[in-house]
């Protein structure tokens, strides 16, 4: 299709965007619109740097390739060059949204009756004193042509909405949410008993939950909790880009270093369903199902093309732009903790006084790690008892991995339509996490 600059290498990514978006506050329609357009992102490899375009003008693509090439230096020799050989020429159609599961066949009002059908379940406690809800959808078809020979067509899509409420009763005030996405249309409608449940829980944290004793308690993770863990803490460390150049961190993240307890196995993974859901990354690499732990061993990295040339691994999927104006860079697709064989009662036996953590209004970390619960209960004698409210959890993440001492059968993988994974200026790129219950041994909470 284009004439790729001779002695150079060189890529084109066409995304071909639709997305709508319906915000309602206390019955108030502030916003209900649809987007589409189509724009590229176009760049060009000497072996030495990148050089980078981006345009709506899709019949300037040729120009910006030419007027790239123009400023690169020639290489005789770039089919060679490591990043260039790792990348790979994958060819054919992918589309898996194309027909009736295109989002884009329901109208706007469709997609406003579907929202709307949750607002009498947040409408009718009175407790509730501020409420808004918000659907979003987005389906990108993409395009990638590179001078290596790949011709690729594949799409991506994501629905979800957010129930978003504020609760007060006499001094005491408590923001909780429903938030749910997925692939297609059918995955957000019929859940008027889970927002139900939310509102109903919801209704009796904020009349009956306690400040916690702040002190050292096991830990009963959610799968929600577990996830957002694996993600901040584990997740981001697994980013190839951190460790080149960096030979501390390397010899800390060395592969086959015992990091976690021999229970513990985290996984990312670009095939899974939901929002992280990418089977070939903005290089058009294959996704990959890839173990960073197994078994408590550090077994894998995240990784684009330049950073599985600089380490000599092996390519991931991980390569991923949150749209047409920015260059791929190494980011999470689907990362999970694997389920154990307990019962969620089999978890709890036998502790004594813990905590449970139902879900988190955020999380964050690095080599410590900080949780911030929305909802969370004391564990009495291996049973779930009185609400707790707690400012934070947290703990030394390597300390944490290794104090992991029980996963359930149960497994959960999560999608939310709101926020995403935010790195460098790149912000929000949608991605999933998950995982099952997750007990672990000793945790600071406050």
């Amino acid at each position: 299709m284009y004439s790729f600059p001779d002695l150079l290498y060189s890529d084109v990514r066409i995304e071909d965007v639709s997305k709508s978006d319906i915000v309602v506050t206390l019955g108030r329609t502030d916003n209900m619109k649809e987007q589409r357009y189509s724009a590229a992102f176009i760049r060009v490899f000497d072996g030495e740097r990148w050089y980078f375009s981006a345009t709506t003008d899709l019949d300037s693509i040729q120009d910006e390739l030419d007027r790239l090439a123009s400023l690169a230096k020639k290489n005789r020799s770039i089919e060679e060059h490591g990043v260039v050989r790792k990348l790979q020429a994958n060819k054919g159609s992918y589309l898996r949204f194309d027909g009736d599961s295109n989002v884009f066949k329901a109208s706007l009002n469709e997609k406003y009756d579907i929202l709307s059908s949750y607002f009498p379940h947040v409408e009718k406690s009175e407790l509730v004193k501020f409420w808004r809800g918000q659907y979003i959808d987005q389906r990108v078809g993409k395009r990638f042509f590179s001078s290596k020979g790949a011709n690729l067509e594949f799409d991506y899509q994501r629905v979800g909405f957010r129930l978003l409420f504020q609760m007060a009763k006499d001094e005491e005030q408590f923001m909780e949410r429903y938030d749910l996405a997925g692939n297609e249309l059918d995955s957000i409608k019929g859940l008027h008993e889970e927002v139900r449940k939310t509102v109903e829980t919801s209704e009796d944290f904020i009349r009956n939950a306690r400040p916690v004793v702040s002190g050292s308690y096991p830990v009963i993770l959610s799968p929600e909790a577990a996830g957002v863990f694996a993600h901040e803490s584990f997740g981001h460390k697994s980013e190839a880009d951190f460790m080149i150049g960096d030979k501390t961190m390397m010899e800390e993240w060395k592969i086959g270093r015992r990091v976690g307890s021999e229970i513990l196995s985290i996984v990312d993974d670009g095939n899974k369903p939901g929002v992280g859901n990418v089977i070939f990354d903005d290089e058009g690499t294959k996704a990959e199902e890839t173990y960073l732990v197994r078994e408590g061993l550090l077994s894998g990295r995240l990784h684009s093309a330049e950073t599985a040339a600089a380490l000599g691994e092996e390519l991931t999927g991980n390569a991923r732009a949150v749209n047409f104006e920015y260059e791929p860079i190494v980011r999470m697709t689907t990362t999970f903790v694997t389920p154990g064989e307990l019962s969620f009662d089999e978890l709890l036996s036998g502790i004594k006084e813990g905590v449970y953590v139902d879900s988190l209004n955020h999380g964050s970390g690095m080599s410590t790690f900080t949780l911030a619960p929305c909802r969370a209960y004391m564990i009495r004698n291996g049973k779930i008892a009185e609400p707790v409210k707690i400012s934070v959890v947290t703990g030394s993440v390597f300390q944490t991995l290794n104090e992991i001492e029980g996963l359930t059968e149960e497994f959960k993988l999560l999608s939310f339509a709101l926020g995403g994974c935010g790195k460098m200026e790149q912000y929000a790129l949608p991605v999933g996490f998950g995982g099952p219950y997750v007990r672990v041994r000793s945790l600071s909470v406050h």
